[in-house]
């Protein structure tokens, strides 16, 4: 049986790696760092129900993918996000 919060944890990386390659295949850049912005903001009122602290460090990471000192480390995280979500597919699917 399967840890309910390793379970959680793989659902997040999975979601986070959808996100950023997401914003970083189809979203012009400019427009990538606003919705950095915006996510940020939404951290920020985490504590209502829509709205949670994970849209900080997602908000960062879209930021970060924009700026060409960071980008590089943003794309490793992206490699680590997929590798764990592709573990979570073979998981599932034996």
């Amino acid at each position: 049986m399967t840890d309910p919060s390793s379970s959680l944890k793989r659902k997040v990386r999975a979601f986070s790696y959808r996100v950023l390659a997401w914003a970083k295949d189809s979203v012009p850049p400019v427009f990538r760092s606003i919705l950095g912005l915006l996510f940020m903001v939404g951290g920020v009122f985490g504590f209502l129900p829509v709205l949670g602290f994970w849209m900080l460090p997602l908000g960062a990471a879209l930021i970060a993918l924009d700026l060409p000192p960071t980008r590089h480390r943003i794309e490793r995280w992206m490699e680590q996000l997929k590798r764990d979500a592709d573990c979570e597919t073979k998981d599932r699917h034996p």
